[in-house]
C-alpha cells in the first residue's frame, strides 16, 4: 500500500512530466503484474517483497522503463539497452510514444514476471570485483596527501567507481 505523502508524490510526477499519458499506461501494465508502487529517486518505484523492480522516468525525447537487474533478464524481443556506457545492472526499455507502449504490452509484461520473480528467489547481479585501475594522477595525489587516500577508501565501492570513472 502507497503512503499518503507518497501517493501525493506520485500524482505530482505523474502531473508534471510531459509523457503524462504514456508513463500512466507503463504504471498501469506494472500495477496488474502486482508490483507496489512507491516513491524512490524523484520517481514512481515499483517492487515486490520489498525489493525494487521497476522505475518510470521520462525524459525530453522519449521515456522509459528501467529495470534494477535487467541485465538478468531474458529480452528476446531485444528492446532492453544500458541507459549508459557504464552500467552494469539497469537496462531500460525505451518510447517515444503510446503506440511504441501498446506494441510492446505482451513484451513488457513478461520481462516484469521475470524481473518479479528474480527479485522474490533473491537473484543478485554478479558484478565482479568492479575495481577499475587507479590512474597515475590519483595515485600520486594519494601519495602526497594520505588523508585524500583516506577518504577515497572510506567511500561506498559505487562512489569510488564513479569518481574513477569521471
Amino acid at each position: 500500500m502507497t503512503e499518503p505523502d507518497a501517493r501525493e508524490r506520485i500524482e505530482a510526477f505523474f502531473a508534471a512530466t510531459n509523457w503524462g499519458k504514456e508513463l500512466e499506461a507503463l504504471r498501469a501494465i506494472l500495477l496488474d503484474c502486482g508490483l507496489t508502487e512507491e516513491f524512490k529517486w524523484r520517481s514512481p518505484c515499483y517492487t515486490v517483497d520489498g525489493g525494487n523492480v521497476a522505475t518510470l522516468w521520462g525524459f525530453k525525447e522519449d521515456f522509459a522503463l528501467s529495470f534494477f537487474k535487467g541485465v538478468l533478464l531474458t529480452d528476446k524481443d531485444d528492446i532492453l539497452v544500458a541507459p549508459g556506457d557504464n552500467s552494469r545492472s539497469v537496462r531500460m526499455a525505451r518510447f517515444a510514444s503510446l503506440e511504441d507502449v501498446a506494441a510492446r504490452q505482451q513484451t513488457l509484461r513478461s520481462l516484469i514476471i521475470e524481473a518479479m520473480e528474480n527479485e522474490k528467489a533473491g537473484v543478485k547481479v554478479d558484478l565482479g570485483d568492479g575495481e577499475l585501475d587507479l590512474p597515475a594522477e590519483l595515485t600520486a595525489a594519494f601519495e602526497a596527501d594520505p588523508e585524500l587516500e583516506r577518504a577515497f577508501e572510506a567511500l561506498t565501492p559505487g562512489r569510488r567507481r564513479g569518481y574513477l570513472l569521471h
